[in-house]
């Protein structure tokens, strides 16, 4: 099944970039500059709610640091929701972008394009955990469960989180090591009800029309319990299969590399998908599952008894 995108991605020239910019340069009421992971990103807007949850969401880069990219979020009264990129100058523009989840990994989708072609360092939209000192990574398409378990983990002493929805990897030959990129996690008020010990957490946010709040998790585990980076060596794939009876096995390198593919990554937010690009993907995912113990682990069982088969996992 091919992960589908919620947006379509429009590339567009240097040249369809400058006019644009100079057409809207009088409604940049707000610009901000986020660190991403040493990637300096340039947020340019009008919208004062989208420029404070930006600046709630990611870390503060220096104004006088020389921005790698740069996201335009503009609201028209009419027009459609439009996503334009222009991969040279790493650039995109958004209009009518109403759901700031989408916001956020769209910059993320921009800082990993930087990462990916200059500096070498990849992307992963999916969860990273050190749980007693092993690096755990939850994979997942939307909607097959990532948020709740890697916040089921959470509830755990030994657990510490590096990032909960998108991380940067470096490769290395002895371990691939795996760098948070957010400050605080946008999730969904249900967190509250699946795991009771974040109802606190969730009574003291503020949730926008879909439902979703930034939250600082280190209000529940404390400052200790985010870290800022981890070494991979555990990889869980879920999925949501009712014709599937087993609920968690193990799998090859080759077979987790079928997965990812067959889910374009698990990545709906990927800007430029072009030959070059996706090759780059499949070999360095093919590499971090090479140095990986892989799983997958199926949702359709209840929250509670699904995270009981992936402690079964990721535990010694």
């Amino acid at each position: 099944m091919k992960v589908v995108s919620p947006y379509k991605v429009e590339l567009i020239t240097p040249e369809e970039k400058d006019e644009l910019f100079d057409r809207n340069q009088h409604r940049y009421l707000y610009t901000k500059k986020a660190n991403i992971y040493g990637c300096c990103l340039k947020l340019l807007t009008e919208l004062e709610d989208i420029k404070d949850k930006w600046e709630e969401n990611f870390y503060t880069m220096d104004e006088n640091v020389r921005s790698h990219g740069r996201l335009v979020v503009l609201r028209e009264r009419e027009g459609e929701l439009s996503v334009k990129y222009d991969p040279y100058t790493n650039t995109a523009f958004l209009t009518n972008v109403n759901y700031y989840g989408w916001v956020k990994s769209i910059a993320l989708a921009v800082a990993g394009d930087v990462l990916e072609d200059e500096h070498g360092i990849y992307s992963v939209h999916g969860a990273a955990i050190d749980f007693g000192g092993t690096g755990v990574s939850i994979i997942a398409p939307s909607g097959t469960g990532k948020t709740t378990h890697s916040w089921g983990l959470l509830r755990h002493p030994e657990a510490r989180l590096v990032s909960d929805d998108w991380f940067f990897v470096r490769v290395f030959d002895r371990g691939h090591l795996a760098f948070g990129s957010e400050k605080n996690c946008y999730i969904e008020a249900d967190i509250g009800k699946i795991w009771g010990e974040y109802l606190p957490l969730v009574e003291r946010s503020h949730f926008d029309e879909k439902g979703r709040a930034l939250m600082n998790v280190r209000w529940i585990v404390g400052s200790g319990g985010v870290i800022p980076m981890t070494t991979i060596k555990k990889i869980i794939f879920l999925k949501r299969d009712c014709s599937d009876e087993r609920q968690a096995y193990r799998i090859s390198p080759e077979e987790g590399l079928d997965y990812l593919l067959a889910n374009d990554f698990c990545n709906p937010h990927q800007l430029v998908r072009d030959h070059r690009k996706m090759q780059l993907r499949k070999k360095f995912f093919k590499r971090l599952l090479e140095q990986s113990e892989i799983f997958i682990v199926n949702t359709v069982p209840p929250p509670a008894e699904t995270h009981e088969n992936i402690l079964r996992m990721i535990k010694p």
